[in-house]
């Protein structure tokens, strides 16, 4: 059966096109002429392509089509030749067809297993099942995955390629899953390594240079720093010296001594040569070579410490995007200040060569900042190294990257993989299944196509169709056997071909009748019992009302025959723009006023200039002026101004087609107040039609309002027609004691549709309704 069929781009449907969905086995299509009645027939029947437009199929299982619309009419009638035969089933050999029925049921019960199979497969749509749960089972897996990646984003050039969509993404996500064997590393490592690896801008780098400070902290360990140098202690005024502890103070004053010509600088008196002599003798060379000693230290240890810290600040140092810049500062200035500490101390012992001095320990500073020149240098080493191994590195560091990725998201992955081996175990086994249950449908198919050959006969057909023309009064023309075998030819009584001479009437009717028998049986001679789909596209072109009744009722019983499950017919399309033929096609007794039974649909064809729309109605859309009248009825609360009248109108059309009906004698079954409205209800009886002031009767209030609805409906109890006042409340019916007749006889429920012609319909129409 078809589930569902999409239009665009075809006939009067756009691109952006229109569905008809949640299809029925009756499915009534109303729509005016030129709104796209026939694209849709021509989609179901396959003719022709149509890139745009879809069928869905319940289970995804096809059917046979057989489409009546103006193409069937002009391939088998408006072409010259034979009409080609319709093989029907007979009943000559009672075995075969005994065989046939069996075999029938035996494919019936095959095709419901398959379609079973399918269903679990696929759905009911095709888009559901276990094939369904495996596609979200990979929508999931997808959206998890992507969302597991969040973390990765300063790596994305690891996923280079894949990292713009979803379904690339966990494709190699998967790939990565069952190959990937690299290291596992942490991600912070991976960043750093990633900065460098992927960055865009990698290019070769210099080595930082890094100065010698090895002299200089040799020089911090100098014998002269720690020696008191003070003069020769043999001489007279050493004595005096030493235990002054002036030694330092003296020396400084020699020279003001030489300058004064042997005058005493400290106390102005003339020394003597003997005083001058105790002076040179108490510092002596070894006194002069020590301080020359220490004026050599502080003078090396000052060019030293600058050369070094120039050094240190270079460009080639301070600016290479190696070092950590602002560490090796902050260890720079301690080493600049513990350099200028021991520059001052070694200057205090140039001052005070008798004092002891101890200079700070700078080789645990130059340590300091040379192990971020050594980083640094560490850094270029690597750089250099992936510069020269780019590729690799690539590919190892994104290796490691989705291994990292695999190993974060192993808890999605591990459900995953069981249950989509869970559902590809299903899905398997239910392919297999469905591949066996196909080949026995095919087997079986093949034997009752053998079978039906020997049953099947394109007689029946001629003998049928002869027989309706005739009933119907067309025998002016005939349906006889061709010398062609399994081939038609259209007679006139005389023998003369009559094909060509038809008229629009005839060649419309007798179609339809070759169309009708074409549903039942096959144009080759097996086939004739395959499960099919049947499309009424306008049926009642050029037929006058008698005709046109008649091919409803051909129709009906198709529809009925599908509806009871009795043939191949499981699925039934009726589309028409003819309001009456639309209004007879649709009519069913068990149908409760205008809602729709549970196994069709109702649909309306909206063209505007630019587009057609198909509309679905929850009930039948299209209605005669009587039902609408019913409808006012119904409403719940009715109108207080146009009630009185609408009964009236109801009343008037109901009874005047049943004629026999004494108006005067149900007015007198009433007393009092309801008599008046009975009469008022009645009052066409004198010259067939209410007064124009009837129209204007009153204003009700809602307590007159529900008195007038009590009066008509105790009309149609009173005159025993009850039954159509139950049937056309439909749903707002409620029992309630009967006030007059208590048996009273209830009418079929087909009369009431006599009124589906509108008020101008004529008598003889109304009568082939009834």
């Amino acid at each position: 059966m078809i589930e569902a069929i999409r239009l665009a781009n075809e006939g009067a449907y756009d691109e952006d096109g229109t569905l008809l969905s949640e299809l029925r086995p009756l499915n009534f299509v109303f729509g005016p002429n030129g709104s796209g009645k026939t694209t849709i027939s021509r989609v179901i029947d396959g003719s022709g392509t149509h890139p745009d437009c879809a069928i869905t199929w319940a289970a995804g299982a096809p059917l046979e089509t057989r489409v009546y619309h103006r193409d069937f009419v002009e391939k088998h009638f408006d072409t010259p030749g034979s009409i080609k035969g319709i093989y029907t089933l007979g009943d000559g050999n009672v075995e075969a067809v005994k065989t046939v029925a069996a075999l029938k049921a035996e494919e019936e019960d095959i095709s419901n297993k398959l379609k079973g199979l399918r269903k679990t497969l696929h759905g009911d749509d095709g888009q559901g099942g276990k094939t369904k749960e495996r596609d979200d089972l990979d929508v999931q897996l997808r959206d998890d995955v992507w969302k597991a990646k969040a973390k990765f984003d300063e790596l994305s050039d690891a996923f280079s390629g894949v990292n713009k969509s979803k379904a690339k993404f966990v494709e190699r996500y998967l790939n990565e899953a069952e190959n990937n064997k690299a290291d596992l590393r942490d991600i912070a490592d991976l960043r750093t390594d990633a900065a460098s690896v992927f960055s865009n801008e990698l290019s070769h780098a210099q080595t930082v240079p890094k100065p010698d400070c090895t002299a200089l902290v040799a020089l911090e360990n100098d014998a002269i720093l720690s020696k008191k140098v003070i003069g020769k202690a043999d001489v007279d005024i050493a004595a005096l010296i030493e235990k002054l502890g002036n030694s330092d103070w003296v020396q400084q004053g020699r020279e003001y001594f030489k300058e004064l010509d042997d005058q005493c600088p400290f106390c102005q008196q003339k020394t003597d040569a003997a005083f001058r002599q105790s002076l040179e003798e108490y510092f002596d060379e070894s006194y002069v070579n020590d301080l020359a000693a220490i004026e050599s230290l502080r003078a090396d240890y000052a060019g030293m410490s600058t050369d070094l810290l120039d050094a240190y600040g270079t460009t080639a140092v301070t600016e290479s995007p190696f070092l950590d810049r602002e560490a090796f500062d902050k260890d720079l200035a301690t080493l600049r200040l513990a350099l200028e500490a021991n520059a001052a101390t070694i200057e205090d012992k140039r001052k005070e060569p008798s004092a002891a001095a101890t200079l700070k320990d700078t080789a645990s500073l130059f340590a300091a900042v040379d192990a971020h020149i050594d980083a640094a240098n560490a850094s270029v080493q690597v750089n250099n190294d992936t510069l020269a191994n780019l590729d690799a590195r690539k590919r190892t560091l994104t290796s490691q990257v989705w291994r990292r990725l695999l190993e974060d998201s192993k808890p999605i992955y591990g459900k995953y993989k069981a249950d989509a081996l869970k559902l590809d175990s299903a899905i398997n086994g239910l392919s297999t299944k469905i591949d066996e249950r196909t080949k026995e449908l095919q087997a079986k198919g093949d034997e009752i196509e053998e079978n039906e050959k020997k049953i099947t006969s394109i007689k029946p057909t001629i003998e049928e169709i002869n027989k309706l023309l005739k009933s119907f009064g067309f025998v002016n023309f005939h349906l006889v056997e061709s010398t062609d075998d399994g081939f038609y030819e259209v007679k006139r009584p005389g023998g003369e071909d009559a094909k060509g001479s038809l008229s629009e009437g005839e060649k419309s009717f007798i179609t339809f009748l070759y169309f009708y028998h074409h549903v039942k049986g096959s144009f080759s001679s097996s086939g004739a019992n395959t499960n099919r789909i049947v499309v009424f596209d306008d049926p009642v072109s050029s037929l006058d009302a008698d005709i046109l009744f008649i091919v409803c009722n051909l129709i009906k019983g198709i529809v009925n025959e599908m509806r009871d499950g009795a043939g191949a017919i499981k699925q039934v399309f009726v589309l028409t723009h003819n309001i009456y033929f639309h209004k007879e096609i649709t009519f069913h007794k068990r149908r409760s006023g205008a809602d729709a039974m549970n196994d069709e649909t109702f649909w309306i064809i909206r063209k505007s200039t630019s587009r057609s729309e198909l509309i679905r109605s929850p009930e039948n859309p299209i209605k005669s002026s009587y039902e609408l009248l019913w409808r006012e009825v119904r409403q719940d609360p009715p109108s207080d101004t146009a009630i009185q009248n609408v009964m009236r109108r109801i009343l008037e059309h109901y009874f005047k087609f049943f004629g026999g009906v004494a108006p005067e004698e149900i007015i007198e079954e009433f007393e009092g107040k309801e008599k008046m409205i009975c009469g008022s209800l009645f009052s066409w009886i004198n010259d067939g039609s209410h007064f124009a002031n009837d129209d204007l009767f009153m204003s009700c209030d809602p307590g007159q309002i529900d008195r007038y609805l009590s009066v008509f409906r105790r009309i149609f109890e009173v005159s025993g027609h009850h039954g159509h006042y139950k049937m056309m409340m439909g749903d707002s019916y409620s029992e309630l004691p009967l006030k007059a007749t208590e048996q009273e006889p209830e009418i079929e429920a087909e009369a009431p549709e006599v009124l589906d012609i509108e008020d101008a319909a004529d008598s003889s129409a109304a009568s082939n309704n009834a």
